[in-house]
């Protein structure tokens, strides 16, 4: 299948087994006016033996919660096909394969895209940046990084984006180096490496996002939720459940992916737009 991707956005995101179906955010309780958290009062002792402060740090009374969602189809199969033509190949095996990776190709356009919890959306107004003139330079990746500076972990971006980002890189004399990580090279900038995704579409004018990433629990960043040890269980929640054979001779089976992601703390991940990938350099070569 030619749909198929490596789908490396949930290789690297941490997954989070979440209990009851539902993952909830305590988030430290912010001014509405200054938009500064709560912090706990502190003070530093010389030599005096000054009043100590008493203190405490206030949480969000309604704090945010995900639901999981469900990705579901039902795989219809002849029971002739399976019985006669599974010799070499395990017909229903491989037709459970083709399914699940759909359902996977889908579980990565919803982590992008999805209305409530897709990371497109996700990103806080103040973590929203446009390129400079258009093509994405690495001016415009440096100031992305200024957002997103306490370790961050990944940049996703579409292909065409990364290729106009080398170009301009490799235009202003600076070409990305590039990283090996599970096997294959990834081009890197500023040691953080950009890691491909046609999930994050090309808009018919030619323009599209790229998003910085912070990841992990223990690091206050993005993580994705999900459910392990359901019925039928063949991957980490995802589950594939016999469901009878009708009068037909149609066997059917459930496949079922519960899924969700979860931005921990605001300034976990960017998002720098009006990112063109049209632009083309003519590179004049000195005749001999």
């Amino acid at each position: 299948m030619r749909g198929i991707t490596p789908r490396w956005l949930h290789k690297l995101l941490p997954w989070v087994d979440v209990d009851g179906g539902v993952y909830r955010v305590n988030r430290v309780l912010q001014d509405q006016k200054t938009n500064v958290e709560s912090q706990a009062e502190v003070v530093t002792v010389d030599r005096d033996e000054r009043k100590l402060p008493t203190t405490f740090v206030d949480y969000e009374e309604e704090p945010r919660e995900y639901h999981l969602s469900a990705i579901q189809t039902v795989l219809n199969s002849h029971t002739r096909v399976t019985d006669l033509y599974s010799n070499r190949i395990d017909q229903l095996r491989e037709q459970v394969r083709l399914t699940v990776e759909a359902v996977r190709e889908r579980e990565e356009w919803e982590l992008i895209n999805h209305p409530e919890f897709g990371l497109l959306k996700e990103v806080a107004p103040e973590q929203q940046i446009a390129t400079r003139g258009g093509t994405p330079t690495p001016d415009d990746l440096d100031e992305l990084l200024t957002l997103v500076w306490k370790k961050p972990a990944f940049f996703l971006a579409h292909p065409k984006a990364i290729a106009a980002f080398g170009r301009e890189a490799t235009r202003r004399g600076v070409p990305p180096p590039t990283v090996s990580i599970f096997g294959s090279p990834f081009i890197t900038w500023r040691g953080v490496p950009l890691i491909p995704s046609n999930k994050l579409e090309v808009g018919k004018n030619g323009k599209t996002s790229i998003l910085l990433l912070r990841v992990g629990e223990a690091q206050q960043g993005v993580v994705g939720l999900q459910k392990v040890g359901v019925a039928g269980e063949i991957e980490p929640g995802l589950s594939v459940r016999y469901m009878g054979t009708n009068e037909h001779s149609i066997a059917s089976h459930l496949v079922t992916r519960y899924f969700s992601a979860a931005v921990l703390v605001e300034d976990a991940i960017a998002r720098l737009d009006n990112v063109s990938v049209k632009f083309y350099h003519d590179y004049v070569y000195p005749k001999a």
